[in-house]
């Protein structure tokens, strides 16, 4: 079976391990075909029976800022492609057949929250911060993949305002594995791995199996939930307006 690659990531497998590393700078925002190439890659590498788990870790100034505001500024329509995108990208990760740790840093916005929040396991660096502005980015989403790293007033709090929490402030939360200088980040997702790929692959696809059947809820339906009042909010000028005011680097105006 091919190793999966795209213009916006590069995957390896060695002793039982995928990494797929995200490379798009700056920050990894990506375009509507990147996130569907994403989606299908992650799937690939959990159907490759070589692998028994799989890292995934970005290059650049962050681990990955969403979905590319500039394209959906020059073609709002392309909003349903970028959430058929999204959703199965966050679908692969939560339901792939072997255990997917995210190892994060710097900028963890948007689809960032998407991936970070269906993994398995989370590890940070010193530098990472969690931020889901969709509101001012004139969307919704995110907001079930950020209830299973915090509680459900921070969420809010986080998605009414957009602030960011810092990923030494979110420890206390209890959803970081590992908290490491970022040159440490991905020895450290590698360590980790190393226990799981050490271990019966066919025990460990049947406990990811198991475990995903026990929780709470449905976050492929919540998420989908969450898309529905996307698209209500791109039929409004406020939408617009924030895209609009990102693109130029200005304060949103509302009337």
């Amino acid at each position: 079976m091919s190793t999966p690659s795209s213009s916006a990531f590069t995957t390896e497998i060695k002793d039982g391990i995928a990494e797929l590393v995200l490379c798009k700078p700056p920050v990894n925002a990506l375009n509507s075909d990147e996130w569907l190439a994403l989606a299908q890659g992650i799937d690939t590498l959990g159907a490759n029976e070589d692998v028994r788990v799989i890292i995934i870790r970005a290059e650049g100034r962050g681990f990955c800022a969403g979905v590319d505001i500039k394209e959906l500024d020059a073609n709002p329509d392309l909003i349903v492609r970028v959430n058929a995108g999204n959703y199965a990208t966050f679908r692969a990760v939560h339901l792939s057949p072997v255990p997917v740790i995210v190892a994060v840093h710097g900028y963890v916005l948007g689809g960032g929250i998407g991936i970070t929040g269906a993994a398995d396991i989370v590890v940070a660096s010193e530098c990472a911060s969690f931020a889901l502005p969709e509101v001012d980015r004139g969307a919704m989403g995110g907001g079930a993949h950020l209830q299973r790293l915090f509680p459900v007033q921070k969420v809010r709090h986080m998605f009414f305002t957009g602030e960011a929490v810092s990923a030494p402030d979110a420890m206390q939360y209890g959803f970081i594995e590992r908290l490491v200088p970022k040159d440490e980040l991905p020895a450290a997702a590698r360590e980790i791995a190393a226990k799981i790929a050490a271990k019966s692959g066919a025990m460990i696809r049947i406990a990811k199996e198991a475990l995903n059947g026990i929780e709470d809820g449905d976050l492929e339906k919540k998420y989908r939930w969450e898309q529905g009042f996307t698209l209500e909010a791109y039929t409004t000028a406020d939408s617009a307006e924030t895209r609009r005011a990102f693109v130029e680097k200005r304060e949103a105006r509302f009337d």
